[in-house]
């Protein structure tokens, strides 16, 4: 399972989508890079592989970045963006 998450302006989460093959990944990827590079904003509406009725739509102008990672098993907790933050003392 691949998760593209989407940073977005002024949201403290990301927005994230699962993709089940990497090549299905990596369209969607390109598709939003597309998006970015492009002059005028578009509207991307995304769903996800692992919930069908999950659906989010997002305007190209308002990501920041796009981050495509792979599961490799169940995972109790996941890195929201580029980094977690810790509360060690």
């Amino acid at each position: 399972m691949f998760t593209i998450d989407l940073i977005v302006k002024d949201t403290p989460m990301p927005l994230s989508v699962d993709r089940k093959e990497s090549e299905d990944a990596d369209k969607l990827y390109k598709k939003i890079t597309d998006a970015l590079s492009g002059a005028t904003p578009q509207l991307l509406e995304l769903t996800c592989d692992k919930q069908p009725e999950k659906k989010v739509a997002v305007f190209s102008d308002r990501i920041c970045a796009v981050v495509v990672s792979q599961k490799s098993g169940p995972s109790t907790s996941r890195v929201a963006g580029f980094f977690a933050a810790t509360n060690e003392k």
